[in-house]
């Protein structure tokens, strides 16, 4: 038996209800191992959020509009990405400053999800009319790089563990694609198809990886995280929620062996809702596979 079969056979992971939350878009799901929570946003509803395990509470700021994912900066300051800028959120105040600007404001665009990468550089994707958005890069030095053209809803990023590949979803192409990866540079080159999801299994969103260089990949509207591995596209695993909309996944806790979901009531139906109260809650599942240590900013805000 193989480390994936005996994983299998272990059993299927059950979710518990970390948050009980109506958001109408939680997203950017990000285990902090310095600040020991587990950050996430509220896209539509303009929240920064920071749920602490240990204490079972949920911090929420507002940061006054729609942000689409928050990371933390070198000297524990939050970075979120607002509609068509960076932004310095303070926890204790809950006071929002600029930071960077990554292009001009366009009618219908907005940031969506975002990742650092193993040195530190955040890179943020937009989401916009078809084909219109782009995947940005943001070096310490605040210095703006356009690095992909031609998307429509930029979602999860990862990076394997040798730092020599880069994986990355546009939702409405159905696809996880892989670059080469040069984390001296940045750069991303010879893109390529890793899985393409059936429609009828849902969209590929958010994105994480685990300590073997499996992709972990939410589906909107599909209920589901799927487990995959790169190399081959086979699906290894799946784990059932019970909402329709599923849109980010982080590992997290001191082993990093807590799968934390986000998911959206925006998109479903209210008839589904009231079958499916728990959508918009966060959620945790307790999985045998570890994650890896996420990267912060590299830079003090």
């Amino acid at each position: 038996m193989n480390h994936d079969d005996a994983r299998r056979a272990r059993g299927k992971p059950s979710p518990e209800v970390a948050v009980r939350r109506v958001s109408q878009l939680g997203e950017g799901s990000l285990w902090d191992a310095g600040l020991e929570r587990l950050l996430w946003v509220d896209i539509m509803q303009h929240r920064v959020m920071l749920y602490d395990p240990a204490t079972g509470t949920n911090l929420e700021l507002d940061v006054g509009g729609e942000v689409g994912t928050v990371v933390v900066a070198r000297n524990g300051k939050l970075v979120a990405a607002l509609a068509d800028r960076l932004a310095v959120v303070d926890v204790d105040s809950g006071q929002v400053s600029d930071l960077v600007r990554l292009g001009p404001r366009r009618e219908g665009h907005r940031c969506n999800d975002g990742k650092c990468d193993p040195r530190g550089r955040l890179w943020v994707g937009t989401m916009g009319p078809a084909g219109a958005a782009a995947l940005y890069c943001v070096d310490s030095d605040l210095t703006v790089s356009r690095r992909l053209d031609g998307v429509t809803v930029s979602n999860g990023l990862a990076w394997n563990r040798a730092a020599t590949r880069f994986y990355y979803v546009d939702t409405p192409t159905h696809r996880v694609d892989e670059f080469d990866y040069d984390v001296e540079t940045g750069q991303i080159a010879h893109r390529r198809t890793v899985v393409e999801i059936p429609p009828d299994q849902g969209a590929p969103d958010g994105m994480t990886i685990d300590d073997e260089d499996r992709l972990w990949v939410a589906l909107w509207g599909g209920s589901s995280v799927i487990r995959l591995d790169p190399a081959s596209g086979r699906v290894l695993e799946r784990i059932e929620l019970p909402v329709c909309n599923v849109t980010s996944c982080a590992f997290g806790g001191p082993e990093l062996d807590r799968l934390y979901v986000t998911t959206a009531r925006a998109g479903t139906d209210a008839a589904v809702l009231d079958a499916r109260p728990e959508s918009g809650s966060l959620f945790r599942v307790q999985v045998s596979a570890r994650g890896v240590l996420g990267h912060r900013f590299a830079r003090d805000c």
